[in-house]
């Protein structure tokens, strides 16, 4: 039975799936396995996502006994075309998740029949709209892998036993859910495993609240967006946030680019494990600067990106890339030691009039010189920062640095750039800092206000940027608050000579008790 309340479902959830990663992962590295826990709970989510809207609408038509689980591959055959366009896929009731994992402990060739079950449902969109975004998801669930055991009878049993476990999720029906159990699952995993992961974790997952952040500063002022897109999207998870923050109805399009292969699986199995239909996303895979692939969808009105930090990119050294009408207008490409600015700028060429970026950004790039002085001169003489915020130390996974996120527009309503210290806005929560609800409002309510305040925000003139060499970093213009306390040096050296005279006084008094023991002796 599925918990009734938000907080004890997801307290539910979470510890079946400490108990899954804790008991079947054996020899397989944690960050790896998540791939399998994934991979399955995606094939039991797509098997009960199907089944639903087959029993439904039978059942609304009176057919109260129907089961398509319990369907003939054949009789079910009649409905697949009609299924690919409406759902984007189809699967058999044969290789229904529940239908397999009801055999799996007897079945000596599970591995053979997930291995056909996960070709037929990629195959079952070949040639039609949604093919490119079924093709592959099933790549890195590698059911023949020796990671899972030395023999087909280990791996088999191990296969099995994962099933089991992700058949034991308390997900419950989707319409009695609380909150969303499988995109909460999804998040969690990807949290628990990134933060044992290291550098490499925080390549893939951006943590939930600072996504929050980015896209609610992004949609400040609206209700609702026709196209979302992040140009490094990672997992996802900063795409989706636009769902909990405005509504799946009020989010028209996603999308975004990833150039990890195995990470844009997972942005793919992301956007259906929130129940977001294949007509309603686009993830590409490639280099997002040096082949952007929606050419033909931008301009968007809110972009929120937290791209690789500092990476390398071909920069100069491709003649073709300082004509790319992105990077262009700087008159200058960002360093090919640090791409920070080329992601930067290629937001700002597909930002639409009337929106807003937000993009979290390595320290660096606020006031180093070179090219990236350059590259800030044209957004900054341009008009194009709105904001700048310092956020605390140690909030992503792979780094304590302390980051800064960029907000950028094209239509402010002035000539300056707000400055905010949200350094100090965070609660400790085990290994890592987190932003809370009060954090995240402190930073949002001041980005509205758009006032001085002392010791935290400053509204400075684009002018007095440039008298500064252009850099932008906020503890250039935010004052940070003096906590040392102050001294009355008066008083401090009143005290001193009243010590000083009574230590005269004790010392002649010492001398006078030492003379008379003297002189008695």
């Amino acid at each position: 039975m599925v918990p009734t309340t938000r907080e004890a479902q997801r307290a539910e959830l979470h510890k079946t799936i400490w108990r899954i990663a804790n008991d079947l992962r054996g020899s397989v590295d944690g960050w790896d396995f998540k791939t399998y826990v994934l991979g399955m709970m995606f094939y039991r989510f797509i098997s009960e996502n199907l089944t639903v809207h087959f029993d439904e609408n039978e059942h609304k038509a009176g057919n109260t006994e129907f089961s398509y689980a319990k369907m003939s591959d054949v009789a079910a055959e009649e409905v697949r075309s009609v299924t690919v366009v409406e759902k984007g896929f189809y699967i058999m009731p044969s290789e229904l998740f529940e239908n397999v994992r009801a055999e799996a402990f007897t079945n000596p060739n599970l591995n053979e029949t997930l291995e056909t079950a996960f070709r037929n449902i990629e195959l079952s969109a070949h040639g039609t709209a949604s093919e490119g975004d079924i093709k592959g998801l099933f790549d890195d669930l590698n059911v023949n892998s020796s990671k899972l055991g030395n023999t087909v009878g280990r791996r088999n049993e191990k296969l099995a036993k994962l099933m089991q476990a992700v058949g034991d999720m308390p997900l419950g029906r989707f319409s009695d859910n609380s909150i969303d159990l499988f995109g909460d699952a999804y998040e969690y995993l990807m949290q628990m495993y990134a933060s044992q992961a290291g550098k490499s974790g925080g390549e893939y997952y951006t943590p939930q609240e600072v996504s929050e952040v980015l896209a609610r500063i992004t949609v400040m002022d609206k209700t609702r967006v026709n196209k979302v897109y992040d140009p490094a999207c990672g997992s996802g998870s900063l795409l989706l946030k636009f769902e909990k923050i405005l509504g799946k109805e009020n989010v028209g399009h996603y999308f975004g680019q990833e150039i990890n292969l195995t990470t844009y699986n997972l942005a793919r199995i992301n956007m259906f494990l929130h129940n977001l239909n294949y007509n309603h996303f686009d993830i590409a895979h490639g280099d997002t600067l040096t082949d952007p692939y929606f050419l033909d969808d931008e301009p968007f009105e809110a972009i929120v990106s937290n791209p690789p930090y500092s990476i390398k990119w071909e920069g100069d050294s491709n003649p073709i890339l300082i004509n790319d009408e992105r990077f262009s207008p700087a008159g200058v490409l960002a360093p090919k030691s640090k791409a920070d600015l080329a992601f930067t700028m290629h937001i700002l060429s597909w930002l639409a009039v009337d929106g807003r970026a937000a993009i979290v950004e390595f320290p660096g790039v606020l006031y180093r010189g070179g090219a990236e002085r350059k590259i800030r001169k044209y957004l900054i003489d341009n008009n194009y920062v709105e904001a700048v915020i310092q956020l605390p130390p140690d909030l992503f996974f792979g780094t304590t640095i302390a980051t800064c996120i960029i907000v950028l527009r094209k239509s402010k309503t002035d000539s300056s750039v707000f400055f905010l210290d949200a350094s100090k806005q965070f609660e400790r929560s085990g290994n890592k800092n987190k932003l809370t609800e009060a954090n995240q409002r402190f930073i949002l309510d001041h980005l509205k206000a758009r006032t001085d305040a002392d010791y935290e925000t400053k509204l400075v003139p684009n002018e007095d940027i440039a008298e500064n060499d252009y850099n932008i970093s906020v503890s250039s213009y935010v004052e940070a608050e003096d906590t040392r306390e102050e001294i009355d040096i008066e008083a401090l050296n009143a005290e001193i000579a009243r010590i000083v005279a009574r230590q005269a006084e004790l010392r002649t008094s010492i001398d006078a008790i030492v003379a008379d023991l003297e002189d008695g002796k």
